[in-house]
């Protein structure tokens, strides 16, 4: 009757609203009537429920048949269903199970999923890839997601997971009721059947791994040490506070970003600016070294030379994939080969495309087969007698191979980690000494004073004149600001570099400078050109021009610093909009008075004629009062005869 009680009462309600009949195999009925709806929705009930009990019934087959590892799914590459019943077998193809294994042993050494990614990106190999509805094996470049499905997915450890996902409805913004599928976390999981097929790696590794990846992509601050970085600061991620227990941080300072550690456990409960400690890294990295090389010395021999063979077996499984490739590449020139000749000749609209086909697998046959020879070519010779004494001599000193070029910052942290669980680092500042406590894999504790730097000069100052014109200038002007004025001035730091913006607010927090209020300036204080130009209505090169001619009186607090202008009411009166009556532009100023423009420009500044700025219409700009002439002598003399 209804798959939905909400439905179904829909309709009785627009049934008996219209009075429309309803009729089954039993009778009609009027949803109008109390009795005849109370039949139907005893019968709409008992159909909800029916459909309910068989989607339940067939929910729990497929759990239990999930329970039983037999519920058939959709596999990950490299394995595939068998004939029997939850029979899963690892897939045949060499070349596919070859570059499984090679990332599992590759992640096994380098304990990072990036680096695995880079390493079979460097090597060249490629990735099998099965779409979900055709069986063909399509090869291309590896990407990051595919080599973490690949580590992340529990099959390959042979064990058989279901409900690692549940679906939920929510409604959204539009409020539409929408489905969404949410991970579970792996204590979550519905079903996990271990030992259930036979894997790559069995369940501990797995599980391991799965930390490991945890520890990589969120590394919680106290709790794991996090991946390898390239930093020169070998105890990132293990070196820990002896006064907080928080893990140090770290940090590069100076230009040749010399390393260090500090921990922020004050700054966290005290608020910003306080550190339990704060130490350079130069000297600890150092002693931690010496400890590790005395520690492993005895074994460094056997080391070295297993570290060669090691590196020979990496090349060798990349040599041995690509082999795969060429012979992958082989078998599908020659199939398009077969196909290119089982077709007819004369039907070329299909001969074409089999052709193309057919001379593409060639060129990727050839392309393998150079690459193979090159790397073939390249590969390092096995060791004989003579080049196993030579690693075994060079073993002996560890010290060497230690700060060699070619051994990275990341190869001496791996090798640290790999023996040290933890450093615990405490100051002493009144002894300046740093205490460190080794905790070893094995459970072993070694503890080492270190001594740190002592300063034997007195330590650099930045002169004194320096900070008085900051702590002037501070009252006015920005750090931004500052830093200009000080490098036009041709000052610098403390250390002779020049002063930027962060140095000079660390100037100021050095000697307490408060910083420049940003105030609102009343009438007759100085102001800067730009707003002086905004309150004036002219532009700033125009107030630039009046400074440099002398018409306006500007200050400065020192040379090179930003010019400052009090707009008072007199300053005000020398903009208009209109001229006044007897002011003449420059050049008939010039004419009448019979002078140059540079003249009229130092009477003008000396107070001897007055001048505005016309601000507005087609001819603004200067405008000169020009005084009326006054009679000559001749002129005199001839009124005087006159008057005679």
């Amino acid at each position: 009757l209804a798959r939905n009680n909400a439905d179904w009462y829909r309709l009785l309600d627009l049934c008996g609203v219209t009075d429309t009949l309803l009729g089954d195999a039993d009778g009609i009925y009027h949803p109008g009537l109390f009795n005849d709806r109370l039949v139907l929705g005893l019968k709409g009930t008992m159909s909800e429920a029916e459909l309910h009990v068989l989607r339940a019934r067939l929910a729990g087959g497929i759990r239990n048949k999930a329970a039983r590892g037999e519920l058939r799914r959709g596999l990950p590459i490299g394995f595939v269903w068998g004939d029997a019943d939850g029979e899963v077998r690892v897939h045949d193809d060499e070349a596919i199970t070859g570059v499984l294994r090679a990332v599992f042993d590759r992640f096994a050494e380098m304990g990072s999923v990036r680096q695995v990614w880079l390493w079979l990106r460097a090597q060249n190999l490629k990735w099998p890839l099965q779409s979900s509805t055709l069986r063909e094996i399509t090869w291309v470049v590896p990407t990051y997601t595919k080599i973490h499905q690949v580590l992340t997915n529990p099959v390959y450890a042979g064990a058989y997971v279901y409900g690692k996902s549940r679906h939920e409805r929510y409604v959204d913004d539009l409020g539409r009721v929408r489905k969404r599928a949410r991970r579970l976390p792996r204590a979550e999981w519905s079903i996990v059947i271990r030992d259930h097929h036979p894997g790559l790696i069995d369940w501990e590794t797995f599980e391991a791994n799965q930390v490991r990846i945890a520890a990589n992509t969120h590394p919680r601050r106290h709790e794991t040490e996090g991946a390898v970085r390239e930093g020169a600061a070998l105890l990132q991620g293990i070196a820990t506070c002896g006064r907080c227990g928080r893990g140090l941080r770290v940090y590069y300072s100076g230009r040749n970003a010399t390393p260090g550690y500090h921990c922020a456990g004050a700054t966290i409960v005290n608020g910003r600016g306080e550190y339990c400690m704060r130490v350079g890294g130069l000297r600890i990295d150092e002693a931690v070294s010496d400890a590790l090389l005395s520690a492993v010395a005895p074994a460094g021999l056997e080391a070295s030379l297993h570290a060669v063979e090691l590196s020979l077996a990496e090349d060798d499984g990349a040599l041995a994939q690509w082999r795969r490739q060429v012979e992958r590449a082989r078998y599908e020139a020659q199939r398009a080969e077969r196909r290119y000749r089982a077709v007819d000749p004369d039907n070329r609209l299909v001969a074409r495309g089999l052709e193309a086909d057919w001379e593409t697998r060639l060129r990727e046959l050839r392309d393998a087969e150079t690459e193979l020879a090159r790397r073939e070519k390249e590969r390092p010779r096995p060791l004989d007698d003579h080049d196993r004494a030579v690693i075994r001599t060079l073993g002996a000193d560890l010290r060497k191979v230690w700060s060699a070029p070619t051994t990275s910052d990341r190869d001496r942290k791996e090798l640290l980690r790999s023996v040290l669980e933890e450093v615990l680092v405490t100051v002493d500042r009144a002894r300046q000494q740093a205490h460190l406590t080794l905790r070893w894999r094995g459970g072993a504790i070694r503890e080492h004073d270190v001594d740190l730097r002592q300063c034997t000069q007195a330590p650099n100052r930045t002169a004194e004149d320096t900070v008085d014109l900051v702590r002037r200038l501070a009252t006015h002007y920005s750090d931004a600001v500052i830093a200009g004025i000080l490098n036009r001035q041709e000052r610098t730091t403390a250390t002779g570099l020049r002063f930027t913006t962060n140095r000079v607010c660390s100037l100021r927090t050095h000697w307490a400078i408060p910083r420049c209020a940003r105030t609102h300036s009343s009438d007759g204080e100085p102001v800067p050109v730009q707003k002086a130009a905004a309150l004036l209505g002219v532009a700033a090169s125009t107030v630039h021009r009046w400074i440099s001619d002398g018409f306006i009186a500007a200050e400065q607090i020192t040379p090179g610093a930003p010019w400052q202008i009090r707009i008072t009411d007199d300053l005000r009166a020398r903009f208009v909009e209109e001229p006044p009556p007897g002011y003449l532009p420059m050049l008939d100023a010039i004419r009448v008075l019979g002078v140059s423009r540079q003249t009229v420009l130092q009477r003008v500044k000396r107070g001897e004629l007055d001048a505005v700025h016309v601000r507005s219409g087609r001819r603004k700009g200067l405008r000169i009062r020009v005084p009326e002439p006054l009679p000559g002598l001749f002129e005199a003399k001839i009124n005087t005869r006159g008057a005679l």
